[in-house]
């Protein structure tokens, strides 16, 4: 009997391409299978089988547990009757009786069968997912097997993955037996095996189709720096040149467009804008805009963002069709664009001039003629005023040391001001409200000032009511009053 067992495992282990081990757990579990049947109750079984000599063994085994947790005696064995086992046990062990082993050739085959194959089954497509994983393949291409609730099913070799409909090409029409390239996205290990999720809208895919179609990247003379798309509609890819004599544009093109048609062909017709990368942000940024002209850019370290102005005639090419250019661009740089018209600019520019030279001339009790002068030297805050050294200062036409001595003092004082009445105004705020995820001290001051104090309060407000007090973006604001209002719904 026992060279039986060696013979079955050599043949199973030859016959489907996986580890001798593979199939004696899987028998060690068909044994354990059968055995259970012999008994009533629930019992855990464990069977040993000898890798060498084929013999094997098998054991009914129970778990030592707390005395209140003690609901199976057929499995369990309670922590005070656990030294009529064995003095030595203790919580958690295992206590084990061999059996009589039964037959091999006596084993209710169907299930033995059945217990052994779905093993081998799962060993198969861990062996296949491994050789599959060593090949490094990024883009994949397959056929289509079925459609599961708007998923294609998809055969690749020996495996099959999945294409869910969110990750297909909007108003693409895929239909059984249709041959599909796709960008590996992740893989989920689930209760039938792992299965390989598939997309062909990430980024990433177009990114995989330019590396194909492009020598030029594969080999590092042209670098991809970033993709931004909008699946099926339009996308902008920013590349950079690392050999003076390659044209990374004109290259990525290819002759008569050859190179980047084969990528919009592969995406449903998806149009690409190939933007030459830069290292300064305001030169990318106009590059990523294009079509559009920009007329000047001013930017917002702060707040990462910049302020994007274009004539009238370039305002609805810059925004593009429901906002769709500058999202990307925006995308692709990882800047916040505003785009703006010449007057709105202009209009924006006054209105900050006269907000700040108002704050100069109430916090620093100075007339106006002294405020223009600072915020037309580049003031824009009072710690500027306060902190920016001195030389700087000396430097303003018409300052002298007195003057600015007493400019930094009276700034230092408004400061010292401003911090105490905040702290007396956080001092009426909630706990829940300062504590709750996703609020910083700015954040709190300026709801304090405008008497926003319990986490109700915050919750009632609408997102752009939060944006224009705080200042942070809709996103953030979004999700801060989502958690505000969490406790509502617990």
């Amino acid at each position: 009997m026992s060279r039986e067992i060696l013979l079955l495992v050599d043949a199973l282990a030859r016959e489907k391409n996986v580890e001798k081990d593979v199939v004696f757990m899987a028998l060690e579990m068909a044994l354990a299978s059968a055995t259970k049947k012999r008994y009533d109750d629930e019992v855990d079984i464990r069977v040993d089988i000898d890798r060498d000599s084929g013999d094997y063994r098998s054991f009914r085994v129970w778990t030592v547990v707390e005395d209140n947790d003690h609901e199976e005696p057929s499995r369990q064995i309670a922590i005070t009757d656990a030294p009529d086992y064995d003095k030595n046990l203790k919580l958690g062990d295992l206590w084990e009786e061999e059996l009589e082993p039964i037959e091999f050739g006596r084993i209710g085959a169907q299930t033995a069968k059945q217990v052994i194959l779905q093993k081998i089954r799962d060993a198969e497509r861990e062996q296949n997912l491994n050789d599959f994983l060593q090949r490094r393949e990024h883009i994949v291409s397959g056929t289509i097997k079925r459609i599961e609730r708007g998923n294609a099913i998809i055969e690749i070799g020996k495996l099959e993955a999945v294409l869910p409909r969110d990750q297909m090409i909007p108003k693409e029409n895929l239909r059984v037996g249709d041959r599909v390239r796709a960008f590996l996205l992740r893989i989920d290990r689930l209760g039938r095996g792992p299965m390989l999720v598939l997309s062909r809208t990430t980024p990433e895919f177009m990114a995989k189709l330019f590396e194909m179609e492009v020598p030029e990247i594969e080999n590092g003379l042209i670098e991809l720096k970033g993709v931004a798309r909008d699946a099926g509609a339009r996308a902008k890819i920013a590349v950079k040149s690392n050999d003076q004599r390659v044209d990374p544009q004109g290259t990525c093109i290819g002759v008569r467009g050859t190179r980047v048609n084969a990528v919009t062909n592969e995406l449903a017709g998806e149009r690409v804008d190939i933007i030459l990368w830069s290292h300064d942000p305001a030169q990318f940024v106009i590059g990523a805009l294009s079509p559009a002209e920009v007329n000047s850019i001013i930017v917002d370290e702060d707040n990462h963002s910049m302020d994007v102005v274009v004539d009238e005639d370039n305002l609805a090419m810059a925004i593009g069709r429901g906002g769709q250019n500058v999202k990307l661009a925006s995308e692709l740089t990882g800047w916040k664009l505003n785009i703006m018209t010449v007057t709105q600019a202009e209009e924006k520019h006054e209105e900050e001039f006269t907000k700040i030279r108002e704050l100069f001339v109430k916090a620093l009790d100075v007339d106006e003629d002294v405020a223009d002068v600072l915020v037309q030297e580049g003031f824009n805050t009072l710690e500027e005023v306060a902190y920016v050294p001195l030389a700087e200062m000396l430097e303003i036409e018409g300052f002298d040391e007195e003057t600015v001595n007493e400019l930094r003092s009276r700034a230092r004082d408004a400061l010292l001001t401003q911090a105490i009445v905040r702290e007396e105004q956080l001092e009426h705020q909630a706990e829940d409200l300062k504590n709750l995820e996703g609020m910083t001290a700015d954040i709190a001051a300026a709801l304090a000032e405008k008497e926003i104090h319990t986490r109700d309060e915050l919750a009632e407000l609408a997102v752009d009511e939060l944006t224009e007090i705080t200042g942070i973006d809709d996103e953030s604001a979004k999700q801060l009053i989502l958690k505000a209002r969490e406790h509502w719904f617990a």
